[in-house]
């Protein structure tokens, strides 16, 4: 069973941070780590996003304006020496260039060669680039078939794992945070289609799989007992291989035990019941901690108690009652952005649920493993 650090990648507006919460009742064995490379992408000398590109007032008083990915990583492995296990959890279109723009190496990470723990950089923070304008495209070299800025010797030092949404909940819910009122609270003052994420989770786990880092083997929890409450993962893989494992967000939200469980077992994380509650101080205030960087983009997760079934099934809605919605909440404009951005990912995240772990409702008895064609 991998013990490398867990990284559970997704896409805005997955209900992430619920995930989260739950593992960092854990803080015991597990290191939480939220969110950290936005502040290369948004903010710092390597950013990929244009969202603050003519903004550099905004960047410096951001706090990340020299945010790199190589300060990122060190981050990361000063925390991953702490003695626990790290869990991150992030945004993969933050390490993938936008609107399908060909990937190359962040300057600062060029003299990786075997990742984290291996401090091999050549210079303090990597070469430096002599280009004028957005950081984007680097004059550094690209890695075949390597989506992201992050050397793939450094991507293999994580369990990678993924969450996902249908993009009729995240999109819409990812509109409401940059028009008013409350886009004056996030400071995303405009909805930008490329920041949907669904193509990069896509791409980044293909990627994975080809070059063997998640599969073949999909995330199956028939072994786990399903008398017993909790207990300790068991290894399948024999081999030491990560399985490929997928959480959709509306399964976890139907059934939270049994999903919850299932992942645990595939990443190799002791499963406790009580994980699915966090109504303390002490929890309270880590969580709000963690989460005060991104204002508005977390208060539901914030103000939460627990992770609880929802009370009814969530009914199927038409394309037209949908449309219908947006229309009265965003307007006519608004709606058919949404609508326009919801059709277009809808087939990456289709073709991602074909992966996702599988377990009967409100129960922790699993369904027969999942075949995919």
């Amino acid at each position: 069973m991998s013990t490398k650090p867990i990284f559970v990648a997704t896409h805005p507006r997955a209900c992430s941070t619920a995930f989260e919460r739950v593992f960092m009742t854990r803080r015991d064995t597990l290191q939480c780590v939220h969110e950290p490379f936005g502040d290369a992408f948004y903010f710092g000398p390597e950013r990929l996003s244009e969202r603050y590109e003519k903004d550099e007032k905004e960047r410096i008083e951001s706090g990340f304006s020299e945010s790199t990915f190589k300060t990122i990583f060190d981050r990361i492995e000063r925390e991953n020496a702490e003695g626990k296990r790290l869990f991150i959890k992030d945004i993969t279109h933050y390490l993938v260039p936008p609107n399908g723009q060909p990937a190359s190496i962040a300057p600062s990470l060029v003299s990786y060669k075997r990742g984290v723990g291996t401090d091999t950089t050549l210079l303090p923070n990597g070469p430096k680039s002599t280009k004028s304008g957005p950081p984007y495209p680097y004059d550094t070299a690209a890695e075949p078939g390597n989506p992201t800025v992050v050397p793939s010797a450094l991507l293999t030092q994580f369990h990678f794992t993924f969450l996902i949404r249908h993009p009729r909940a995240s999109i819409p819910s990812y509109f409401r945070c940059t028009v008013p009122p409350l886009d004056a609270v996030t400071g995303f003052y405009n909805f930008m289609p490329s920041e949907a994420g669904y193509d990069e989770v896509r791409r980044v786990f293909d990627y994975l799989r080809s070059i063997g880092q998640v599969g073949p083997k999909v995330a199956s929890p028939a072994a786990i007992d399903d008398t017993a409450n909790g207990g300790s993962a068991t290894d399948d893989a024999a081999d030491g291989g990560v399985e490929i494992c997928v959480v959709d967000a509306d399964d976890l939200l139907d059934n939270p035990a049994g999903i919850i469980q299932a992942y645990c077992k595939s990443v190799g994380v002791d499963y406790s019941p009580e994980m699915l509650k966090w109504d303390n101080e002490e929890d309270h205030r880590v969580a709000k901690a963690a989460f005060e960087k991104w204002k508005g983009f977390h208060e539901d997760a914030i103000d939460s108690t627990e992770l609880k079934p929802r009370a009814h099934k969530k009914t199927p809605k038409t394309d037209e009652q949908l449309y219908a919605e947006w229309t009265e909440k965003f307007g006519e404009e608004g709606a058919r952005i949404i609508k326009e951005t919801v059709d277009v990912n809808t087939p990456d995240y289709e073709y991602m649920k074909k992966f996702a772990i599988k377990v009967k409702n409100k129960s922790t008895r699993f369904d027969e493993a999942m075949t995919l064609v």
